[in-house]
C-alpha cells in the first residue's frame, strides 16, 4: 500500500526536499504553500519520481484553509499517514526595543497558530484511526536565544512545546510527533536572514558552521522519524546543527 503524506511549506526550500524524498520513499504527496506556483512546482518533482501529488494554495494560519487542505489530501489520496508540519516565515532581524508589533504578531501567527492547526485537523484524523507520524519543523532557535530575533525565537520556543504537548495527547496510540531543530540550512530564509543581520548587525553567531546544511540534509532526518523505522521515538527533539548547539 501507498503511503500518504503531507507537507506544508512544501513551495521550496526545507519543504521542498520533504516532499521529494517522502515522493522518493514510496509517498503520494500534498503539497501546501502559500504561493501557488512554487506549490505546483514541488508537485510537479514529486510527480517525476512516479508517484502522485497534490498541489495546494492555502494559509496555514487560517483554521478555515487549514481544514480543508487536510480534507483535500484525504479526499484525494486516502488517509494521511505522514505529516511534515514546516511552513514557516522568518520575520525582521531588529532589538526587542525596535521589534514591530505587527510583525511578531504575523510571525506567531504563522509558525505558532499554523503549526497548532496542523497539528489539530491531522491528528482529530490519525487518532480515528490510531495511526500516523507528525514531524514539525523547529530550529535551533527552540533552545538557545539570538540577538535580534524575538519573533521567530519565541515561535520555534513554541513549536517545540507543542511538539510535546502533542506527544502526550496521543499517549496510547501509535501516533508519533517529533520536532526537527535545523541550524543554518541553505535556503532563501537563510539568506534573506543574513542580509537583514549585515544591515544592521542584529544576528551574531557563534560557532556556525563553516558551510550551511542542505535541504536534503534535513529531509533525511523528517523523513526517517515519519518511517516506522522510528517507530519508538515521539516527543523527541532532533538537532540537525553539525554540533554547533553542543557547546
Amino acid at each position: 500500500m501507498v503511503s500518504v503524506a503531507l507537507v506544508t511549506g512544501g513551495g521550496g526550500g526545507i519543504g521542498r526536499a520533504i516532499a521529494c524524498r517522502l515522493a522518493a520513499d514510496g509517498h503520494d504527496v500534498a503539497v501546501v504553500d502559500r504561493d501557488a506556483a512554487s506549490a505546483a512546482e514541488t508537485a510537479g518533482l514529486v510527480e517525476e519520481t512516479g508517484r502522485r501529488a497534490l498541489s495546494l494554495t492555502a494559509d496555514v494560519s487560517q483554521a478555515a484553509e487549514v481544514e480543508a487542505f487536510v480534507a483535500a489530501t484525504e479526499d484525494r489520496f486516502g488517509p494521511i499517514d505522514a505529516f511534515a508540519n514546516n511552513a514557516g516565515i522568518e520575520g525582521v532581524v531588529a532589538p526587542i526595543f525596535d521589534y514591530p508589533d505587527e510583525v511578531f504578531d504575523a510571525v506567531l501567527s504563522v509558525n505558532v497558530k499554523g503549526v497548532f492547526l496542523g497539528l489539530k485537523h491531522v491528528l482529530a484524523r490519525m487518532r480515528q484511526r490510531g495511526t500516523g507520524a507528525v514531524v514539525n519543523t523547529a530550529s535551533t532557535s527552540a533552545i538557545r536565544g539570538r540577538p535580534g530575533l524575538a519573533g521567530y525565537v519565541a515561535s520555534k520556543h513554541a513549536v517545540l512545546g507543542l511538539t510535546r504537548v502533542a506527544a502526550l495527547d496521543m499517549a496510547g496510540t501509535a501516533i508519533r510527533v517529533n520536532a526537527v531543530l535545523p541550524g543554518p540550512v541553505d535556503t532563501r530564509m537563510i539568506h534573506a536572514l543574513d542580509a537583514q543581520a549585515r544591515a544592521t548587525g542584529g544576528i551574531k553567531r557563534a560557532g556556525t558552521p563553516t558551510a550551511y546544511a542542505r535541504p536534503e540534509d534535513i529531509a533525511g532526518v523528517v523523513a526517517f522519524l515519519l518511517s516506522p523505522r522510528a517507530a519508538h521515538v515521539n516527543g523527541a527533539a532532533w538537532t540537525i546543527d553539525a554540533g554547533v548547539t553542543v557547546a
